[in-house]
């Protein structure tokens, strides 16, 4: 049982400081926090990143890593001598195969130049642009009102760029409408979704307007403090929030500001797992009712936004959400596209919300070799193939194409790849980083990847039988997104792609 009083949100810091989870640390943690031994090796063998002691490098086996190369980069450092140990995803895909350093401060990667739009003032992030500082938005905020500021967000249409796509306004109004005047704005900066890297460019280029959206958000809706949760690999982006928010010095000096670092857990991409990482505990979701906007950071209303949504809001302020709406194609605003793989200039790329691949790669310099499938958001989506080219890349139309934007990051496909070990790759990611709260997620991403590497290993098509079965279970049953969509992968290859199947069935 918990001491009254125990420091329970100190250890995931005191477990990184100490270096990893070791009997002396977690001894001397309970000593000075109050919380029991068994609760914190259960919580610090949870994330990756403090599991166990010890410096090695990270590779990257998310799918464009893969793609190009991660496994020929491993065994090379590895018979080098290289500690080595591969993880999901570094958030590097524009620049594949990616490997971190022991201290998690270098990349290493494949020699290829991250692309952006470039300047164009007319942008609301505009990253290629210079670096907008002013908070002349944050002033107009506060002149013109929480009303007036949440209506202009309303008239945006702004949507969660993290993947929920949920509207902006009506999470700013359930947390201003509680009756609790304790309330919490936070930023999930915990960018882990294969394919995705938009998050940290946004840091890198633009991270005073993530500052802004955020400071605004709190004066909207009531609050005093702001918290930015940020994957742990991103040393550089950690720093280059620190560094931006002594230079913003007084502009945001009113609201109480504080990083936390997340130690390798793709789960706490969800929201509610995010706030239990905060508290101090596993970062497993929470049944949902009630939403974080009632109950959420200790236990009190907050605000949760991606690190995209947040910076979009500056813009709208400034020039209106009519402006913004009118931006968009098919749904509203501008979106941030990640793209790569096979594409010859990979990168995040500032377009109207719906345009299609062809136009997005043609920003992208043009597909690498002859494209013939591509996963529109991540793991979570599945594959499409290139005949869905034209599908406009936004919410509503690739959900009607059975597939998702998520978070937009696009890994393009050619016919180098072999699609069953696309999939399993992928099948992979989805095991690994499971949390194993709900048993439908838990064994289901085990009994898909095993039998995909049963039909790897000799073609039977009788060892995929039940795997549609298996994902209905997952989606229905699962307390999260992740093992609501964690059999994607396998379901949409088998639908586009029978044939290569049936190839490895016959041989």
């Amino acid at each position: 049982m918990r001491k009254k009083g125990a420091q329970r949100e100190r250890i995931l810091h005191l477990l990184e400081e100490e270096g990893g989870v070791t009997e002396d640390a977690v001894r001397r943690i309970s000593a000075e926090t109050g919380v029991p031994e068994a609760d914190i090796w259960g919580t610090g063998l949870f994330y990756t990143l403090i599991s166990k002691p010890g410096k090695r490098v990270r590779v990257c086996d998310g799918l464009s890593c893969r793609i190009k190369g991660a496994d020929e980069l491993f065994e090379r450092l590895a018979e080098q001598g290289k500690e080595c140990e591969r993880v999901s995803c570094l958030g590097q895909c524009d620049r594949a195969p990616a490997t971190l350093d022991e201290n998690l401060e270098q990349v290493c990667y494949g020699g290829v130049e991250r692309g952006v739009m470039p300047d164009d003032p007319s942008l609301p992030m505009n990253l290629g642009g210079p670096r907008v500082d002013s908070y002349a938005s944050l002033e107009k905020a506060k002149e013109i009102g929480s009303d007036a500021v949440i209506a202009e967000i309303e008239a945006a249409g702004l949507q969660g760029r993290g993947g929920a796509a949920f509207p902006a306004h009506i999470k700013w109004k359930g947390v201003r409408g509680q009756a609790e005047t304790e309330r919490y704005v936070i930023c999930n900066a915990d960018e882990a979704e294969p394919g995705t890297f938009k998050d940290r460019e946004i840091i890198l280029r633009q991270p005073h307007l993530l500052l802004e959206g955020l400071a605004i958000a709190a004066h909207a809706v009531g609050a005093k403090n702001v918290a930015i949760y940020i994957r742990g690999e991103f040393t550089s982006e950690r720093r280059m929030i620190e560094k931006a928010i002594e230079e913003a010095g007084d502009k945001i000096s009113d609201l109480d500001w504080k990083i936390y670092n997340g130690h390798g857990a793709y789960i706490c991409g969800e929201e509610t797992a995010l706030i239990e990482s905060m508290e101090g505990k596993r970062g497993m979701p929470r049944l949902k009712p009630p939403y974080p906007t009632e109950y959420g950071f200790r236990g009190k209303p907050t605000l949760m936004h991606n690190v995209e949504t947040a910076a979009c809001v500056p813009a709208i302020v400034e020039r209106g959400g009519e402006w913004f709406k009118g931006l968009g194609r098919s749904e509203p605003g501008t979106k941030l596209y990640c793209v790569s793989g096979h594409v010859n200039r990979p990168g995040v790329y500032e377009l109207p919300l719906g345009v299609t691949l062809d136009e997005l790669v043609e920003v992208a310099g043009g597909y690498d070799g002859t494209p013939v499938a591509f996963s529109p958001g991540g793991p979570s989506s599945g594959f499409l193939p290139i005949s869905a080219r034209d599908v406009p890349l936004d919410f509503k139309s690739l959900a009607n194409a059975g597939s998702m934007l998520g978070s937009a990051g696009l890994v393009v496909l050619n016919d180098t790849v072999d699609m069953v070990m696309a999939t399993k790759w992928q099948l992979d990611f989805f095991e690994r980083e499971s949390c194993g709260q709900c048993a439908p997620c838990r064994i289901g991403t085990r009994y898909l990847r095993r039998q995909v590497d049963s039909f790897l290993a000799d073609g039977d098509p009788d060892s995929l039988e039940f795997a549609g079965d298996v994902g209905w279970e997952m989606e229905e049953g699962s307390i999260c997104g992740l093992g609501m969509v964690a059999a994607k992968p396998l379901e949409s290859a088998m639908k586009h792609f029978p044939e290569v199947f049936e190839e490895r069935s016959s041989e």
